[in-house]
């Protein structure tokens, strides 16, 4: 049983997730256009902080998560009930049948080890002229998890790094903006980014040929 798993029913509990929560999905509202239409995916959607702010914004969600756990609290909540449907599954070794309007992610990528290949694997999800919007943590001293860094393979991420990533696999219009601050103590401060993207798969498809 992984730590989320262990966590997942006080996952919900804490005060900073919560307010974490609802300024990214402020900030993505405000950045992305939304629309009643869209089938979006929730990368790394555990309980559903995110998800359940898309609520009445979009037609529905695909939550994926590797946390079992996590995904049974989500499923429990009766208003996502016929709006959500959960993926248990790695997306780098499973793919989803269906492709995107968008994809939006909280918090998630610095658990993913391999950050070119899920970057590759969101765009393969999206339609053309689909968006990901994903919040995650700037370069930080590995400080920001209190439990330790068990499962954490990035100290957050330097944007303009992350910027040629997604340029260099197709994306276009990437715009980083700082979404949230958390503050731990008098010292210590972790913004966290939200990354806006579209893929360009008409370009690349002319490009390539």
């Amino acid at each position: 049983m992984s730590r989320f798993d262990k966590i997942a029913k006080e996952w919900d509990m804490s005060d900073v997730r919560s307010e974490l929560s609802k300024n990214i999905a402020k900030t993505l509202i405000k950045n992305v256009a939304l629309d009643r239409s869209m089938s979006i995916m929730d990368f790394g959607a555990g309980t559903g902080l995110l998800t359940s702010h898309m609520l009445g914004r979009v037609a529905k969600v695909a939550a994926v998560d590797i946390s079992a756990g996590m995904l049974n609290e989500l499923s429990q909540k009766d208003e996502l009930k016929e709006f959500v449907t959960p993926y248990c599954q790695n997306i780098i070794h499973e793919r989803l049948k269906d492709d995107f309007d968008g994809i939006i992610s909280a918090m998630a990528l610095h658990h993913v080890e391999d950050t070119d290949e899920i970057l590759r694997v969101f765009y393969e999800h999206l339609k053309d002229g689909g968006f990901l919007a994903l919040a995650d943590l700037d370069r930080e001293d590995g400080t920001f998890h209190a439990h330790g860094n068990d499962g954490v393979f990035h100290f957050g991420f330097d944007r303009d790094a992350l910027h040629v990533k997604l340029k260099n696999i197709g994306f276009k219009e990437i715009n980083f903006t700082t979404a949230y601050t958390i503050k731990k103590d008098d010292k210590n401060s972790y913004p966290i980014f939200l990354l806006t993207a579209y893929a360009d798969k008409i370009s690349q498809s002319i490009s390539s040929k």
